[in-house]
């Protein structure tokens, strides 16, 4: 029997409709600026489409080109609704959208089953939106693919790079790593942090702090596999919810960044 992980913020971060959905996703791709590199890793964000889906469908955008050659997808982030140890797998076959259904690496998966920092928990991934709020996006833009879903918790950048050491393969993966910036404060104070924070990522120095952008640990294992395979990062977007659909006093950052 194939086991499934359901869509927990659909009709919240994005629109439940499958139609609305392919619309939306295709209106925000069609928007944002076209860069024609092929890039091994990306960082967006996720929160609600209307917040930051024009930032992350920047980050997507850079795929056109490396479209076709695609085949699998590494996506981490962080564990917002449950505490995990390591990096946690779903244990499911497969992850539902209302665009369908995403099939879960297996392959992938068995080859860091023994890594002790990688445990399996459902429950880590039943209500965790940084996962589920890229999918769409990656099954308009790469259409058929296989996913690796670990939500991050408390473990460190090493651990994180020795893990995408083991999935890194060739230019046929991809790695996501989901994350957004500063939370809640002023614009002009979120700008300032939010840029300091972009800069360290394009010299690859980390740590970046977990207040600066949630997905740090994420991003720093991100940085040490950067300069492991020599590869150079990108700012494509950077705004935050000041700029798009929110209020001023309090915001949170978004960037779209890619490394090639």
């Amino acid at each position: 029997m194939t086991t499934s992980r359901s869509p927990a913020v659909a009709g919240l971060f994005y629109s439940a409709d499958a139609r609305q959905l392919a619309q939306d996703v295709n209106d925000l791709l069609a928007e944002a600026k076209f860069n024609d590199f092929k890039p091994k890793a990306l960082i967006v964000p996720h929160a609600g489409y209307l917040y930051s889906g024009a930032v992350a469908a920047s980050a997507y955008a850079s795929l056109r080109a490396a479209a076709a050659t695609i085949r699998r997808v590494v996506l981490l982030g962080p564990a917002h609704r449950v505490a995990v140890h390591g990096l946690a797998l779903p244990g499911v076959d497969v992850f539902d959208t209302p665009l369908g259904s995403v099939k879960l690496d297996q392959e992938l998966a068995a080859a860091i089953a023994r890594f002790p920092q990688v445990t399996v928990s459902r429950e880590a991934h039943a209500l965790e939106h940084s996962l589920e709020v890229q999918l769409p996006f990656l099954q308009r833009v790469l259409g058929d693919f296989t996913l690796l879903p670990l939500a991050i918790g408390w473990t460190s950048a090493e651990d994180v790079a020795e893990i995408l050491e083991q999935l890194w393969g060739g230019e046929e993966t991809l790695v996501v790593i989901s994350s957004d910036l500063s939370h809640y404060l002023p614009y002009a104070a979120a700008q300032r942090i939010d840029n300091e924070t972009v800069q360290a990522i394009l010299q690859l120095r980390q740590p970046i702090a977990h207040d600066h952008a949630c997905g740090s640990i994420a991003i720093n294992g991100m940085i040490i596999a950067a300069q492991q395979h020599h590869l150079t990062p990108h700012l494509l977007d950077l705004r935050n919810s000041g700029d798009t659909a929110g209020s001023r006093d309090q915001v949170v950052g978004y960037a779209a960044m890619a490394f090639n």
